[in-house]
């Protein structure tokens, strides 16, 4: 051990093995009059960049997409009340055989299916044509969901074109990768058994092809609402139930909340 005491001491500790030794250096000429110690060479202090990432830096995740398809006039209800509601984060689309009917639609981006077959006269009640129309436009349905992240598709069963459409529209959804919700309303008892066969079938032909299906049966409204209320009011109240399902779906997703759902 050496001592040199002319600018400070210097303490070196020669190991047993090895040439290297390790030395402890301590300055005493500072202002304050308190001995610094420095072990080996000074070092300069090292940059924190990178190690803690600040906001700006953060790559901001892709936000999912979502389309509400609604197909025929129950359908295309139930999207005007949605878009009257103000119900953000998604993409509207009114898809129809009936020109007059998609012309009224309040949806920013319309489709008219069919348009050799029907002419834009709709389906007459028929579900095999609304089928026909809308596989005569597959490509148009297809090109209108692509980059799609999550379908929402609604219908109100026992028509022509929702009933007979809603399958093919499901179909391409999936085809194009996206998570597939069908949102329906079954028809009232009063609108006819054959109205309510047709919603069977139409039923059973859509579930088979979402991943997901919301089935409202309509009579379960006239225990919440008046048996004088008008039969356009009672529609209007089912195209409501039709809203709420769908809006109720896409706020978990598109609303940040207390506890974030991931749409993966």
């Amino acid at each position: 051990m050496t001592l040199d005491n002319k600018q400070g001491l210097t303490y070196k500790l020669s190991q047993a093995e090895g040439p290297s030794n390790s030395s402890l250096s301590v300055d005493t000429s500072n202002a304050f009059g308190n001995p610094v110690f420095q072990f080996g060479q000074p070092r300069e202090p090292k940059a924190m960049s990178g190690e803690i990432s600040r906001a700006s830096d953060i790559v901001p995740s892709r936000v999912a997409k979502i389309k509400v398809i609604g197909v025929g006039g129950g359908g295309s209800n139930a999207v005007n009340r949605m878009i009257a509601s103000e119900l953000s984060g998604v993409e509207f689309w009114a898809v129809n055989t009936d020109a007059q009917a998609l012309a009224q639609s309040a949806a920013p981006k319309r489709l008219q299916i069919g348009q050799k077959l029907t002419r834009g006269l709709g389906a007459g009640g028929n579900p095999a044509i609304g089928q026909k129309a809308a596989e005569e436009s597959r490509d148009e349905i297809a090109a209108a969901l692509d980059n799609s992240d999550l379908v929402f598709i609604t219908a109100g069963m026992g028509g022509g074109t929702g009933t007979g459409a809603a399958a093919v529209v499901a179909e391409a959804a999936k085809e194009v990768g996206a998570l597939t919700v069908g949102v329906i309303t079954k028809p009232f008892m009063f609108e006819g058994r054959r109205r309510t066969n047709q919603a069977e079938e139409g039923i059973a032909a859509l579930q088979s092809r979402v991943d997901t299906l919301i089935v409202i049966p309509n009579d379960r409204l006239l225990s919440v609402i008046n048996e004088q209320t008008p039969v356009q009011e009672a529609f209007r109240a089912a195209d409501d139930i039709l809203r709420q399902g769908v809006q109720g779906i896409s706020d978990i997703i598109t609303i940040p909340g207390l506890v974030n759902v991931d749409f993966a």
